[in-house]
C-alpha cells in the first residue's frame, strides 16, 4: 500500500499573500462605505451585504475544498486496491 503522506498545496507565502489580500480588500471596501456620502441607512446595508457576500464566498470555497478532498479520498482508496491486487497477482502460478 502506499503510505505517501499528502503533499501541502500552497506555500506560507501564499497563505499569507491570500490574508493580507483578503484583508486589504475588505478594509477598502469598509473604508470606501464609511466615506460615502449617503444615509445611515444605505450604509448599513451596504455593509450587511459586504457581510453576507464575504461568508457566502466563504462557505463556497470549502464547499469545493470538501468536495475536492472525497474525490482525492476515493482515488486514494482505488489505488491502494489496485496495488493490492497487482502485489497478490502472480502471473506464472499455475491455473
Amino acid at each position: 500500500m502506499n503510505d505517501t503522506p499528502v503533499k501541502q498545496q500552497s506555500t506560507g507565502a501564499y497563505y499569507g499573500q491570500a490574508v493580507a489580500s483578503f484583508g486589504i480588500a475588505i478594509g477598502a471596501v469598509a473604508v470606501g462605505i464609511y466615506n460615502l456620502e449617503a444615509s445611515g441607512w444605505v450604509r448599513a446595508f451596504l455593509g450587511i451585504a459586504v457581510l453576507y457576500l464575504t461568508t457566502s464566498a466563504f462557505t463556497l470555497a470549502k464547499v469545493i475544498r470538501d468536495r475536492q478532498e472525497v474525490t482525492q479520498i476515493v482515488s486514494r482508496v482505488d489505488q491502494a486496491r489496485m496495488e493490492k491486487m497487482m502485489a497478490e497477482y502472480d502471473p506464472f502460478a499455475p491455473k
